[in-house]
């Protein structure tokens, strides 16, 4: 019998094509071929990517608040609760903002992998998870109140391009993974290789699919760092061309005998660089001089609006003082003391007349933070509350609140002690709650008297051995500081020259310690009389109490 001629353009059959095109036809899905769950994943990852950085560079320009990030992550710790926000700083302290920052890209990548096995046959899945990652974006920006209207545009653009290059990334990659009976993807004339039950890859579509894929992550790498280089004003541009401080009123000098540094003591001025730094914001303001005005208003006779260079040239005053967060543990070291130069808070609240019945002074930070103060506090005429504009000699440094923050002597810093600060309302406590108080914190919050061991360090050898250590009771003053090794008999500790009741004081004591393990304990009592007591409580509501100990093993 008689084959049939061959047709131009088809390949004749040979004895296996049969078989062939059985198998594709019990191996193909009917939606066609599906992605490899490496390649899946890829593509979520990249648009994410894209998305992220494109925002960041918008935000670049509109207010770094505004990007996509940095917005979801205050969002997240303006939500936290207290227990959780304190646990971050016990676990990883002023590294806990930068461990939030990766736990959120970690979150995106595992949702990245989540969705791209999602989206192996279809690129719907992942066109969702952009949307909704782009609204939770959106709503986060709207609803900080202290970014302008124009900062939305940083997560619209974001979102935008997220759902711009995720389905041209997949449509990519379907075009790279054809499925075996030919129908999906891929030119006649490319030579295709067979990959699986379901699938060939052509070389030039799987080029074609790499390069753009390695041109997103290149683009969004660049458009990060773009983003990350011009993010807000050049604030250290700004810092520098401030002139020198000449301050009407000096702090005394540092009275020889102040500290107890050879022994292990901190020196009783902090340096700058290691001031601890306590703040909500995830990325730190960045306010240049020249942008910066500072308004006096609410419960008051004569309203003020002051620029930097009107508040620089009142009388300036420098006052050494040490400031305490009430994330301080027992033993902890959350407390420093500096040279502030700045104005008298109590000299420029008693010019805008403060009226009868204010009992808050209500500060706002440029990044949204509030905190409530006392007014009766800040009105004693031996507090020395102030603006200060600088520390050590030098303008603030930026983590510190440049270009002005409020100090309060006393007080714990989250009802005291605003950086970046840009308002002060007069006004009452039922008007207004300050950041912390909805999360169960303290409407006043005086400094509670604490002591610490901080030496001897290195070996010791049994026999007497010198202990120091620091205690403070800013505003009241330190009077007395006791430690016992075990349950010995306390004993009195010699205490270093006081400079005022406003800083911390050092103390150091020759202790008889034995071979083996020596636990120490130290108890301060302040200038009222009142000692600090044994019982340990946690650091929420208030400030921590509790007596610190320390185990050292002599030789």
């Amino acid at each position: 019998m008689d084959t049939p001629p061959e047709q131009p353009g088809r390949a004749s059959a040979g004895p296996d094509d049969g078989a062939r095109r059985a198998d594709a036809d019990a191996s193909t899905a009917p939606d066609g071929a599906r992605l490899p769950l490496g390649t899946a994943v890829l593509v979520v990852v990249l648009a994410l990517f894209a998305a992220l950085t494109a925002g960041h560079l918008v935000a670049a320009v509109v207010g770094p608040g505004a990007s996509p990030l940095v917005a979801v992550g205050n969002s997240v710790i303006d939500l936290a609760p207290s227990w959780l926000v304190e646990f971050g700083k016990d676990v990883f302290g002023t590294k806990n903002k930068l461990v939030l920052l990766l736990g959120i890209g970690l979150a995106l990548v595992l949702l990245g992998v989540a969705t791209g096995a999602a989206s192996r046959r279809k690129a719907a899945p992942g066109v969702g998870l952009i949307a909704a990652l782009g609204a939770v974006g959106i709503a986060a920006v709207v609803t900080r109140t202290e970014l302008g209207q124009l900062a939305v545009a940083a997560p619209i653009v974001g979102l935008l391009v997220g759902i711009v290059v995720f389905p041209w990334l997949h449509r990519l990659a379907r075009e790279t993974y054809v499925d075996s009976s030919g129908n999906a993807g891929g030119a006649d004339d490319v030579r295709t290789v067979r990959t699986g039950a379901d699938a060939r890859l052509t070389d030039a579509s799987r080029r074609r699919f790499i390069g753009s894929s390695l041109g997103v992550a290149a683009g969004a790498g660049v458009a990060g760092l773009t983003g990350q280089a011009f993010a807000g004003p050049d604030v250290q541009a700004s810092r520098a061309d401030i002139a020198p401080f000449q301050p009407k009123t000096t702090a005394p000098p540092i009275p020889k005998g102040a500290d107890f540094a050879a022994n292990g003591t901190p020196t009783l001025i902090t340096p700058n660089r290691d001031f601890y730094t306590i703040h909500t914001a995830l990325v730190v303001p960045r306010v240049p001089v020249d942008d910066w005005t500072l308004r006096i208003h609410g419960m008051v006779d004569r309203p003020l609006t002051l620029t930097y260079d009107e508040l620089r040239q009142r009388p300036l005053v420098e006052r050494t003082l040490t400031l305490a967060c009430v994330s301080n543990p027992v033993g902890g070291r959350l407390i420093s003391t500096a040279n502030f130069i700045g104005v008298d808070l109590r000299d420029l609240l008693q010019e805008a007349g403060v009226k009868p019945g204010a009992e808050q002074l209500y500060s706002t930070s440029h990044d949204g933070f509030t905190a409530g103060t006392p007014v009766d506090v800040v009105m004693e005429p031996d507090r020395r509350a102030m603006l200060a504009l600088g520390m050590n000699g030098e303008p603030l440094p930026v983590s510190h609140g440049f270009p002005v923050r409020m100090v309060v002597p006393g007080l714990y810093g989250f009802v005291s002690a605003t950086k970046w600060l840009v308002d002060l309302e007069l006004t009452t406590w039922d008007a207004k709650q300050g950041y912390w108080q909805p999360r169960g914190w303290a409407r006043e919050a005086p400094v509670k008297t604490q002591s610490r061991i901080d030496g001897p360090l290195g070996d010791i050898t049994a026999g007497d051995v010198v202990v120091a250590g620091t205690a403070w009771a800013p505003h009241v003053g330190i009077d007395a500081v006791e430690v016992r090794v075990d349950d010995g008999p306390w004993q009195r500790a010699e205490l270093s020259t006081e400079v005022s009741v406003d800083t911390w004081r050092m103390w150091r004591a020759t202790v008889r310690m034995s071979r083996g393990e020596n636990t120490v304990t130290c108890r301060a009592t302040d200038r009222t009389g009142a000692t600090q007591p044994e019982v340990e409580t946690p650091v929420a509501p208030d400030g921590a109490t509790g007596w610190h100990s320390v185990t050292f093993t002599a030789r």
